[in-house]
């Protein structure tokens, strides 16, 4: 009999399982991948897109680069999963059946209740929140004046919040643009939950580029003009982003499988509280002990790959392999400068340092998008998007 294998979602977690999928089940099943976008974007360089909308093509990958011919691709937005029925179901399309569903859809913002956030602030979890952000800067950049500049305001200062002030400080010089940046950061420092001295490297370019922190200080409340804190004196605002969190998919609302704020748990081998639904990257609470893993791009690309073989696995009653999360360093980029913190040799450098900075750590960054960018498509495919790393 052979089984329908259906992946949910385009981002690092759904493509690699895809390109591992495809070299796993050969004739065993048919394979079906759904998104609600027909490409893949490389989501840890979107906010380049802020400074230049034009490095959208050297970022996002056609499905068709990716999939092979046999697997079919549909493009539609999941809507729920009836683990009862097996199916997939989809906004504007029939539902799909599935033998085995592999759900990595990622997360969705988290706004944590703070009245006004919503309505007010943009987020950056697609190409098109990027572009949006562009746009909204640079509208109110043409609308500023040398005395009275535009205010852009970043809520959260963890990789994204940082790599969006980054970009939009690349912006402000490359235009000559009056705008005053802001990042907020309720907790008391930047990059909460690292180590003192990436925080402080941030930090450093950060302030370099003309960036004011301010942290500490939660946000109460937003309206269109301002947010509030706790303690401190409100802060106005032309723009406002907000990056301060994640939550799982509204698709998963009703899905009949343990999960916390529509997050699936699954075990280290990413199988849910139904053996036929696997479950991994940001849609994914993955055990791993002590601590779940990480909801970050390096987390799925290591996890897709067992996963893929899981599911080939599962199909053959063969036992599941573990996975177990490798922490194999971090990279962040401010604007064109970046700093590496504990990297280990597997990211093809090795270093008698814990931080660095300089054209060592910018390069190290393009090589780890280029990476992923061959794998999923080829090296000549990095090489032409290297440029825009």
């Amino acid at each position: 009999m052979t089984e329908n294998v259906v992946v949910l979602g385009a981002g690092y977690a759904g493509t690699g399982a895809i390109k591992k999928l495809q070299s796993e089940l050969g004739g065993n099943a048919r394979l079906t991948w759904i998104a609600d976008v027909d490409y893949h974007l490389v989501l840890h360089e979107s906010h380049r897109v802020i400074r230049d909308p034009n490095v959208r093509s050297d970022i996002t990958f056609p499905v068709e680069q990716i999939a092979d011919p046999s697997t079919r691709f549909i493009q539609g937005e999941v809507t729920g999963l009836d683990t009862d029925e097996q199916v997939v179901e989809l906004a504007d399309t029939d539902d799909v059946e599935y033998d085995y569903v592999l759900v990595g859809l990622g997360s969705q913002t988290a706004y944590y209740g703070i009245p006004g956030l919503e309505e007010h602030s943009l987020t950056l979890k697609s190409l098109d929140d990027a572009l949006e952000i562009h746009e909204a800067v640079n509208a109110a950049s043409q609308e500023a004046t040398r005395g009275d500049p535009a205010q852009v305001v970043i809520g959260g200062a963890g990789l994204s919040g940082i790599q969006t002030a980054g970009e939009i400080a690349e912006f402000r010089d490359s235009h000559r643009a009056p705008i005053e940046i802001h990042l907020v950061e309720a907790l008391e420092e930047i990059f909460p939950g690292n180590d003192p001295e990436i925080q402080q490297a941030l930090r450093d370019l950060l302030e370099e580029a003309g960036v004011q922190i301010h942290t500490d200080d939660p946000i109460t409340e937003a309206t269109a003009e301002q947010i509030e804190f706790d303690e401190g004196e409100p802060l106005d605002h032309d723009v406002l982003v907000w990056t301060g969190g994640i939550t799982g998919r509204d698709a998963m609302d009703d899905a009949d499988l343990e999960k916390e704020h529509n997050r699936i748990n699954t075990g280290a081998n990413f199988q849910t509280s139904d053996e036929r639904v696997f479950a991994i990257g940001d849609s994914a609470i993955i055990d791993q002990g002590d601590q779940p893993a990480p909801p970050t791009a390096q987390a799925a690309w290591q996890a897709a790959d067992v996963v893929g073989e899981n599911i080939a696995r599962a199909i053959e009653n063969r036992p599941l392999q573990t996975w177990e999360h490798e922490d194999k360093g971090t990279v962040v980029s401010v604007g064109e400068e970046a700093v590496a913190h504990d990297v280990k040799p597997a990211f093809g450098i090795s270093l008698p340092v814990d931080t660095f900075g300089g054209f060592p750590a910018q390069n190290l960054k393009k090589m780890i998008a280029a990476r992923w960018i061959a794998d999923i498509t080829s090296w000549n495919e990095a090489r032409k998007s290297w440029p825009s790393l």
